[in-house]
């Protein structure tokens, strides 16, 4: 299975997503929207993945709807990803597939690939927090922890593909990611009963934050309105490739790490289409100082929503960003707490 166009080395995109409520069909959690999304594969393989909560909080005159992501079964918003994906080989009789992950990408598919009869070998970089390793080897996948830089694990897993069957199972460079999160924004839509006034995201490689977007557009087609949610994505301060671009400042990768290890990403994967989709003086990509990933992710914590350090920025975006014309805000939060808690 080609992870890349082999004419130009470009990586695959959606075109044919649509939002249209009369293809609901009566199937569970994300696969509602299956015909909207353009997959043709059955039987689906579903875990309890979407429909995920959208709770109202406020605190210090501070309100937002809070996406709930890190409530999908393996934790993060990545299993809507892994729903498509699996399905995907289960209908190709794939028996074995490789993936590179700071963690909840791995975890996910391991998950998805236990659930449904695949073998998967996933290679993480190491010091990868510890609970997301304990979920991928509870899962019976075996764990490759690469040394170095994030994208040693990428080269590691395309260096197996030479010397193996398996298929590259990428949640970056394929493009089922994107299908399955342009639910979330169906879901916020058919949540709220309209459209939300901004939207807050963390970018790693890009596809959360860039399916979304597709979503809301797919949505402004059906209701033939061109303005659709404002978009705010947040990087790590220390790891702030698009903002850099955004903001057309040179990106220098450093050596330091980030509590926000999920966005730990120098190039990533759908970086040039957001760039292109963004809009300037309306949408915004933030960098977040380290020292302010920690007290945010406590201050939700206080507020009943208990997320990962890369799904707290959002929360420290906001409170950078916040004005009276923002409307509704919505933060995406992409990561249960839990899988932080032992990598104290």
């Amino acid at each position: 299975m080609p992870y890349v166009c082999p004419d130009c080395g470009g990586i695959f995109t959606v075109s044919d997503l649509v939002y249209e409520p009369k293809q609901k069909q009566t199937l569970p959690g994300i696969w509602t929207y299956k015909s909207m999304m353009g997959v043709e594969h059955n039987p689906v393989c579903y875990l309890g993945e979407g429909q995920t909560a959208l709770v109202k909080r406020e605190h210090n005159g501070i309100d937002f709807l809070a996406k709930l992501e890190s409530l999908n079964p393996s934790g993060s918003f990545k299993d809507r990803n892994s729903a498509i994906v699996t399905s995907f080989l289960k209908a190709r009789g794939i028996q074995n597939v490789v993936e590179d992950s700071s963690g909840n990408a791995g975890a996910s598919l391991a998950l998805y690939s236990s659930g449904f009869g695949i073998n998967a070998q996933i290679f993480v970089p190491a010091g990868t927090a510890g609970p997301k390793l304990d979920q991928i080897v509870a899962c019976g996948a075996r764990v490759e922890a690469i040394a170095g830089p994030r994208d040693n694990a990428h080269q590691a897993a395309l260096a197996k593909l030479e010397i193996s069957e398996s298929v590259y199972a990428s949640h970056a460079m394929l493009p089922f990611g994107l299908a399955g999160y342009a639910t979330i924004a169906f879901e916020i839509f058919e949540q709220l009963g309209s459209l939300p006034g901004t939207v807050y995201c963390p970018i790693g490689h890009g596809s959360l934050f860039f399916g979304i977007l597709l979503g809301f557009k797919a949505i402004c087609k059906h209701l033939g309105i061109d303005a659709r949610p404002r978009m705010i994505g947040v990087q790590p301060e220390r790891c702030s490739p698009l903002v850099s671009a955004w903001n057309h400042e040179s990106f220098t990768p450093g050596n330091l790490g980030s509590l926000a290890e999920g966005t730990m990403v120098t190039n990533p994967a759908r970086g040039k289409e957001i760039l292109q989709e963004l809009v300037d003086g309306y949408d915004d990509l933030l960098a977040i100082a380290e020292e302010d990933i920690e007290p945010a992710r406590l201050e939700l914590a206080r507020m009943g929503i208990y997320v990962e350090p890369t799904s707290a920025m959002v929360y420290s975006g906001l409170k950078m960003k916040k004005d009276s014309s923002s409307g509704i805000n919505v933060l995406v939060f992409s990561g249960n707490g839990l899988k932080y808690a032992n990598n104290k």
